[in-house]
Parts: C-alpha cells; sequence; structure tokens
C-alpha cells in the first residue's frame, strides 16, 4: 500500500492500543465495580456462590475485549507473491465469531465471510480470521466491525477488491427489550471490484450462500 497511508493506519492503531493502556483501570479496581454491580442486581456479592465472580469476569473481560489490544495491520502484513498469476476470489466463509455490543455489553454470535480478489500478493487465511476476530473482540455495533474489517484488508492487501458479509444474532435484541429470539441481521461492505463489478458482487453472494 501507499508509505505514507500505510504509516498514517499504522500510527493511529498504534495509538488506540497505546490509549487503551493508558485508561485501563487496575484489576482491583474492575473487581470493585463488578461487585457493585452484583449489589445493584439485588444479590450479596460476599456469599459464597459469588465470593470468586468479580475476579473472573474480570478474567473474562481480559478475553472478551482482547482486541483493543491487538494490531490488526501487523496481522496482515506478512504475504506472498509466488502465486502464480492467480487473480481469482479468495474466499473465507462462516468465521464464527462472537462480540458483545456496545449498548448493553449483550453478546454478539454470529459468522463473517471475507472475501478479496488479489492484486499481487496473497495472505494466510488464518490471518483473515484472526483480522475478524481482534475487532470482534471489542465493543461493537455491528456496522462498524464490518466495515472495520474490509477497510483494514483493502488497507494493507490493496487487492482489486474486497467483501466482506457478516451475519449475527444480538442478545440485546433476543434476550431482552423486545425479546425476538432468533432473528439475525445482516450487514455487508463491498470496496472496489466488489463494489464495481456487478460478475464479482454476483460470484461473491453465490460462494457465500455455499
Amino acid at each position: 500500500m501507499n508509505a505514507h497511508r500505510h504509516l498514517k493506519l499504522t500510527e493511529s492503531l498504534s495509538s488506540e492500543r497505546s490509549t487503551a493502556l493508558a485508561r485501563r483501570p487496575a484489576k482491583a479496581e474492575a473487581e470493585a465495580a463488578i461487585r457493585t454491580l452484583i449489589a445493584y442486581a439485588g444479590d450479596d456479592p460476599a456469599r459464597e456462590g459469588l465470593a470468586g465472580t468479580p475476579e473472573r469476569v474480570a478474567r473474562s473481560f481480559d478475553e472478551f475485549y482482547a482486541g483493543y489490544f491487538e494490531d490488526p495491520v501487523a496481522i496482515l502484513q506478512r504475504t506472498f507473491e509466488e502465486i502464480e498469476g492467480y487473480d481469482e476470489l479468495v474466499l473465507l466463509r462462516d468465521i464464527p465469531f462472537v462480540s458483545h455490543c456496545e449498548h448493553h455489553l449483550a453478546p454478539i454470535i454470529g459468522r463473517a465471510h471475507v472475501g478479496y480478489l488479489p492484486r499481487a500478493r496473497v495472505v494466510g487465511i488464518s490471518k483473515l480470521a484472526r483480522v475478524v476476530e481482534v475487532y470482534a473482540r471489542r465493543m461493537q455495533i455491528q456496522e462498524k466491525m464490518t466495515a472495520q474489517i474490509a477497510n483494514t484488508i483493502q488497507h494493507v492487501l490493496e487487492p482489486l477488491g474486497v467483501g466482506v458479509v457478516i451475519e449475527a444474532e444480538h442478545h440485546c435484541m433476543t434476550t431482552r427489550g423486545v425479546g425476538k429470539p432468533g432473528v439475525t441481521m445482516t450487514t455487508s461492505t463491498l470496496l472496489g471490484a466488489f463494489r464495481d463489478n456487478a460478475e464479482t458482487r454476483r460470484e461473491f453472494q453465490l460462494l457465500i450462500r455455499g
């Protein structure tokens, strides 16, 4: 990619990670906050069954939101140029993920389909799944997550186009509020040839349907 754009994107993501680390409270503060929430819910945080819950919840936050401290650009850095002229669609389908909505911290459980049309190089397919994971492990709205994945792949790999489709169930809707279980939300971001070329877009859409 353009060296200036690459530097700007890398610096922006580095700044985001630094800010996340700088504003992160101590683990003891997090555990105290969880005890407060347990009491707010109406239970006794000191009773036997809940005594270890604040520590366990804090550890689960380390896992749920690890994406704030990972660099999706670095994940995509190692590419392969010996592709024998391959210039057809590369697609990774049905990548499972768990995220959390930024409005209620309720789970978003779904799958992502990620495709790109290589220009001169490809990336290991596990790296595409890892980029999905980095953005999923943050407080999100699905629309933003879809765009983040597509834009990062486009910026780093500079392919002819990128397509990302995400299908997910939002527990903030299915287990509370309107209470409609089984409803799935679908979002997509199409860049380059996936947006401009009807045949490429059609091939991508057919392939993700299996």
